[in-house]
């Protein structure tokens, strides 16, 4: 796993569509502005999914890795508020 500096940690591994996507969403809307989550998961509609939403709102994409050995995707996601976007 890369190293960062994410404020809040998300295993969303080994659940199924569309429950990484869900949790990503509440873990946001509880976070405070500018800052960082990381979200690990297995499910590889995550991979389309929590991009394309990120995209739709007012949060930023910081990166998304996928571990091939682990079958792992990592995305780091900035909460942004409306307000500061």
């Amino acid at each position: 796993m890369s190293k960062d500096n994410a404020n809040y940690d998300l295993d969303a591994r080994n659940l199924r569509c569309p429950l990484p996507l869900l949790k990503t969403k509440m873990m946001l809307s509880s976070m405070k502005d500018r800052e960082i989550l990381k979200v690990v998961a297995t499910d590889s509609g995550s991979y389309r999914d929590i991009p394309a939403f990120i995209k739709s709102s007012v949060h930023n994409l910081i990166s998304v890795i996928f571990y091939e050995d682990t079958h792992e995707y990592e995305f780091l996601i900035e909460k942004k508020d409306i307000d500061n976007s």
